[in-house]
């Protein structure tokens, strides 16, 4: 398969060094009209945002539940099923890291600007304003904190989870780019390469622009309500507009210290401090009350959990549960598919080496169990306010300015003030490492997959996306952030359909080809049983290893060569220090690689007299395993004969037709 940085369209020329120009330019070129017209005709940019959201809510919202409810169905489907045991990467890798690493960064990544800006001020809204029912009551209170978890649940990290597995299955185990053409390969195949998958690629990084603007927009709408509340500043676009300019530049200054030093510096900032803000309200709020809660809101969110799934409001007698759809459902789906190309590739980065039953429960079950407690601790700590008769001024606060809500929150608590500031320190860090690695996700979309563009580059995506932020504030404020999400990825939706389809294809095609290797693989023939009793107390070297590499596989798979060539077939050899491989028809749709590698194991503590005596390593043996294209075969073949391993590659030949012509039957 090709790598699409090596296509026509990408020149090594300075700043476009190694870019996909349609990409690049036509990302550039859309986003451009976006902002132009905005700036020229702000007043008429609010009215076709209102205008826009109004039609995709009432034409074109059912699109986005059932796609999100497709999305979710899949991710459980193939979660419980024999495409489980799959593992992102060749059959022999291992996970980059640990389970309690790996839980850490999924935890971090299921935090963000949207849990704190909607922590306390979505459920109190839900609990004033239901979509049906009484408000301030305590069914009210128990249906708005079953509509948070619902919202910030397993659908919203549905979405991320097939856009990961989509990139982390096709790139690791097949060796594509890491971009979301990709994952269309089994659908139309090279043509990924061409105007198929640059389209596919410049929805994700519009989606991905407007998904970044608009975390920013609420992120500088909630400073601005800090400052205000706090020292009295006004809620006003020219008060934000420097907030962002500030923000985007230390997104830009964190771009270009890299990943290993800005970002992972914040990211980790940004974990300590959500934490023990958390901490903070579980300790000095309603304990007890806050643990009954949560275990009573999932029993709720698990009774409701397919209503709600599929819920309109299509009988309903007024168009306000219509529009209330919208202003939070709709608007959440759509900020979800928007940013998930972003978060996709971040799940994706750090999952190689899990199998994929790992990956969807643990990116399904980690961040939503964190969402889950975080709307708890916030959410039902201010409910409890109004219900309890301790204050109401939270509850008047969202009715007044969702912004004001968590300040205002705050400030029922001990030295209120502080934390305050604490925050808005939060909320800045947030935005910034969301920002900074967004642009790095941007460049890889736009460079075909490479992750080493220039640090310039990167920098003017971080720019590009405080200007969308600041266009967004000022053609209609929070109205309009929530427009350019669910606008920006209705034609993002499409592509993820179609990434499903990719990748469900893709797994068949691996279970038909596992089918057909099983079902037509040949046993060995049987070698004397004094060479079986030697196998299994011998522990070989790594000297006498690669003495059997090189006196008796070399030479057999040489043979097989000669023999393919003399049959007008393709077919080479290549060596390296710990492997050998063997080709035939290089890079057609016919392609078998038959190899052998060198793998090192520790010595177990039942090892036999014998092989203490001859082994150099007194913890380590080695083994010449057998792996093809999808990776490692967990057998060994030290100690065969050449006729015997000429034998072994014909089976795995013949093996390999029959899984072509299962595919194409």
């Amino acid at each position: 398969m090709a790598d699409a940085s090596e296509t026509p369209n990408s020149r090594k020329i300075g700043l476009m060094e190694g870019v996909n120009r349609p990409v690049f330019f036509w990302s550039v070129g859309i986003t451009l009209v976006f902002v132009l017209s905005g700036v020229i005709a702000p007043e008429a940019s609010a009215a076709t945002f209102a205008a826009v959201q109004s039609w995709i809510v009432s034409e074109l919202g059912w699109i986005y539940l059932l796609a999100v409810a497709v999305f979710l169905l899949l991710m459980l489907y193939l979660g419980v099923s024999s495409y489980g045991n799959i593992k992102l990467g060749p059959n022999h890798s291992e996970p980059d890291f640990s389970y309690p690493a790996w839980f850490s960064m999924l935890f971090a990544a299921g935090m963000g600007i949207g849990l704190v800006f909607f922590g306390v001020a979505e459920p109190v809204n839900h609990f004033t304003k239901p979509p049906v029912g009484d408000p301030a009551t305590i069914q009210a209170a128990r249906t708005a904190m079953e509509i948070s978890y619902f919202h910030w649940g397993l659908h919203a990290w549905a979405v991320y989870a097939v856009i990961g597995l989509s990139l982390a299955y096709f790139s690791y185990r097949h060796g594509l780019p890491l971009t979301m053409r990709s994952a269309l390969y089994p659908i139309i195949g090279d043509r990924i390469y061409g105007p198929i998958g640059n389209a596919v690629d410049i929805f994700a990084v519009i989606g991905t622009l407007f998904g970044v603007a608009t975390s920013l927009g609420l992120g500088v709408l909630q400073v601005n309500a800090g400052f205000a509340h706090v020292l009295g500043w006004p809620m006003d676009f020219w008060v934000q507009l420097p907030l962002i300019v500030i923000i985007t530049g230390m997104a830009t200054i964190s771009v270009a210290t890299g990943l290993d030093k800005g970002i992972k510096f914040l990211s980790n900032l940004n974990m300590i401090m959500a934490v023990a803000l958390m901490a903070f309200v579980f300790i000095m709020g309603p304990t007890t009350f806050l643990l009954r809660a949560f275990v009573q809101n999932f029993g709720a969110y698990l009774d409701q959990f397919v209503l709600r799934t599929f819920y309109m409001y299509a009988y309903a007698p007024n168009d306000q549960p219509a529009e209330w759809l919208g202003d939070w459902t709709l608007f959440y789906w759509g900020w979800w598919i928007a940013w998930s190309p972003f978060v996709g590739m971040f799940i994706a980065r750090i999952s190689r080496g899990r199998t994929i039953r790992q990956f969807i429960f643990g990116v399904l079950l980690v961040p939503a169990g964190f969402s889950f407690a975080w709307m708890t601790v916030f959410g039902d700590t201010a409910l409890s306010m109004h219900l309890t008769g301790q204050t109401t001024a939270v509850s008047e606060a969202v009715a007044k300015d969702v912004t004001l809500a968590l300040f205002v929150f705050l400030e029922q608590f001990p030295a209120g003030v502080y934390v305050s500031w604490f925050a808005m320190a939060l909320i800045v860090f947030f935005f910034v490492t969301g920002a900074d690695s967004s642009a790095l996700v941007i460049d890889t979309l736009t460079s075909g997959g490479r992750e080493d563009g220039p640090v310039a580059r990167r920098v003017f995506w971080a720019i590009t996306g405080g200007v969308i932020g600041a266009v967004l504030l000022a053609a209609g404020g929070l109205d309009a952030l929530q427009t350019a999400s669910i606008a920006g990825a209705l034609p993002f939706t499409f592509v993820m359909l179609l990434m499903c389809w990719g990748l469900f294809q893709g797994l068949r095609r691996e279970g038909v080809r596992q089918n057909a290797l099983v079902q037509s693989l040949r046993p060995r023939k049987s070698v004397s049983w004094q060479r079986q009793l030697h196998g299994i107390i011998s522990y070989p070297r790594k000297s006498e290893v690669a003495k059997f590499l090189e006196e008796t596989a070399t030479p057999a798979l040489e043979d097989v060569v000669a023999e393919l060539r003399k049959r007008s077939l393709d077919a080479e050899i290549r060596h390296d220090d710990n492997r050998l491989k063997m080709i035939v028809t290089p890079g057609g749709e016919e392609e078998f690689s038959y190899g052998i590698r060198i793998r090192p194991y520790d010595m177990p503590s039942y090892s036999f007299i014998e092989s203490q005596a001859n082994r150099q390593s007194a913890d380590k043996y080695y083994r010449a395993e057998v792996f093809l294209s999808d990776g490692g075969q967990d057998y060994d073949v030290m100690g065969l004969t050449r006729e015997e391993l000429i034998q072994d590659v014909l089976a795995q030949y013949d093996r390999h037709f029959q899984y072509l012509h299962a595919v194409r039957a």
